[in-house]
């Protein structure tokens, strides 16, 4: 399963456990179904994570300040992954 979650991308992720968390609400499984869900949930959590962690060092690379240099800033990836 590392390999996949290595080659998953963070819409993939997001979208299973989107469908884990709505299988979960449901409230119509068994606990040990519920169990294996759950820990598939904190997979795909992990993994997305991991994408949005990525991609915050790579745009932190690519802003430039003033004279052209890039620089490390904050950024509120929030903002971006929310699509504001």
């Amino acid at each position: 399963m590392a390999a996949k979650a290595k080659e998953k991308t963070f819409e993939q992720a997001i979208a299973r456990l989107e469908e884990v968390v709505r299988e979960l609400e449901d409230g119509q499984l068994s606990l040990e179904k519920a169990l294996e869900l759950f820990a598939e949930g904190i997979e795909q959590s992990r993994i997305c994570n991991e994408r949005l962690r990525v991609a915050e060092q790579r745009i932190a690379m690519l802003i430039a300040d003033e004279k052209g240099e890039t620089s490390l800033q904050q950024i509120d990836v929030t903002n971006i992954v929310a699509g504001g």
